[in-house]
């Protein structure tokens, strides 16, 4: 055995490793119950009107919505939590071996963590859109306890952060709807003061009924003028019928200037700028009162939407109480580093080989 020492000392070396690793893993260290559970969020399905402001500021799907409740989960805030409701550095620097407990039980946030992160296991199956939750602890409650409290911060977690987007969604269209609808009763104030300052209800209408007199007035005057044309050929001037048509065709023509008059002018009150001021007015109307309209059908979306953001944390696998301690793996941990350090051994052994070749 000597003799085998002293010619092959890191074959010894490697042999007394493994055995020692192997006491380790088989003797010392110190058993963990593991709970598991697997979860999925869900959301209540209802549907929202087909007019969507709210579909344009929420985003993200369950994949998204699952990793960051994973983050949430194996972030610090999560870790203090379970510190001061559980007893989190208690429970893990009283128990386990030395090389497995926390060490420092007064030790800072960041090593703390970095502990946590080794004690709880959360992986997201993006085939089956759910969460695997393991919580690896000492004691069988412990490990249970922990579980069941990061499902439930998990949740609340989610919910809030659901609410508080609608909210500020919810607010902001709310600011929106009081705006749009102070902006519809001025427009129509302008317009009814219009209408009552022209003493016109539909300066459009007026417009086209003078139109029709105008119309009716030059067809008047066309068929007088064909009569006094046709009474010329074999009347005389002077005569009483050529005079009255001629006071007939003049008097047309001064009502149909008259009317023109009315209807468009350089200064002044004509229909034709009355008319134009007035379907001014009623576009901002009707444009105040259709964007009042979007508002409100809005606003009634992002309510329903706001349901929608809740997010139920449905378990698929409830927290497991464990029966027995399923970790640490100590097959397989010694099996792993013995093969690595007879692998090493070899690669060693080959590089000796090769020095002593070279020199001989």
């Amino acid at each position: 055995m000597t003799r085998f020492i002293k010619s092959q000392p890191h074959w010894a070396l490697t042999l007394f490793a493994i055995l020692l690793v192997a006491f380790y893993w088989f003797a010392w260290a110190e058993d963990r119950y593991v709970s598991r559970a697997t979860v999925v969020l869900e959301s209540p399905q209802i549907a929202p009107p087909d007019i969507s402001f709210s579909s344009i500021l929420s985003g993200g799907g369950g994949d998204s919505d699952l990793l960051l409740l994973r983050e949430y989960l194996l972030s610090v805030d999560m870790l203090k939590q379970v510190d001061e409701q559980l007893a989190f550095r208690q429970h893990y620097s009283q128990n386990g071996d030395f090389f497995a407990r926390l060490r420092d039980r007064d030790a800072p946030i960041e090593t703390l963590h970095e502990y946590y992160l080794k004690r709880v296991n959360i992986e997201m199956d993006e085939y089956s859109g759910v969460l695997d939750i393991e919580v690896q602890a000492y004691t069988p409650e412990f490990a249970h306890d922990m579980t069941q409290l990061l499902l439930a911060a998990g949740e609340k977690h989610m919910n809030e952060m659901g609410n508080r987007l609608a909210e500020e969604q919810v607010g902001f269209l709310e600011q929106q709807v009081d705006r749009l609808s102070e902006r519809m009763e001025d427009a129509r104030s302008d317009l009814l003061a219009y209408q009552n300052e022209k003493g016109l209800i539909s300066p459009t209408h007026t417009v086209e009924s003078l139109n029709q007199v105008v119309a009716s007035l030059e067809g008047d005057l066309a068929r007088l003028q064909a009569k006094q044309q046709a009474l010329a050929s074999y009347q005389s001037a002077r005569s009483s019928e050529m005079q009255r048509i001629k006071s007939e065709i003049n008097a047309l023509r001064e009502q149909i200037g008259k009317e023109r008059d009315r209807l468009a002018q350089a200064t002044g009150d004509s229909l034709n700028r009355v008319s134009s001021e007035y379907q001014t007015l009623e576009l901002q109307a009707k444009f105040a009162q259709e964007t009042y309209s979007s508002a409100l059908s809005a606003l009634e979306n992002t309510r329903i939407e706001a349901a929608r953001k809740l997010k139920q944390v449905s378990v698929l696998q409830s927290p497991l109480m464990p029966e027995y301690s399923t970790k640490p793996d100590r097959l397989y941990n010694s099996t792993v580093f013995a093969l690595i350090a007879i692998f090493l051994a070899f690669i060693f052994s080959m590089l000796i080989l090769i020095i002593k070749e070279h020199r001989d």
